[in-house]
């Protein structure tokens, strides 16, 4: 399993609009292509002195799934002009790490 992890910042007075956009936008394109190998996405954010920091980790099978979502230069990030023009900066690229345990309860 892979997770694919990606930050973005915005100001504090776009934090909930951007949010808003991710939940109901975003995701739901994401959700909608139906992608063989992706399992989900978690979203996380964080407030820092001046800016509100948002985390996506989205979970594939594999990176050939990751490739499937992004193309062949699957590290590069995936920011529609919707969500860039509510963001400050954000990656350009995003992380893949490979899940070794999991011990999550919820």
């Amino acid at each position: 399993m892979i997770a694919r992890i990606w930050h973005g910042y915005t100001t504090p007075e776009q934090a909930n609009t951007y949010e808003k956009l991710l939940r109901e936008e975003i995701f739901v394109g994401i959700e909608n292509k139906k992608l063989s190998g992706y399992h989900g996405l978690q979203l996380f954010k964080r407030k820092l002195d001046n800016e509100i920091e948002f985390t996506t980790i989205m979970w594939f099978d594999d990176i050939q799934s990751v490739k499937q979502f992004v193309g062949d230069d699957y590290t590069k990030a995936y920011v529609p002009d919707t969500a860039r023009k509510l963001l400050a900066h954000f990656d350009q690229e995003s992380v893949h790490c490979e899940l070794l345990d999991s011990r999550l309860t919820l």
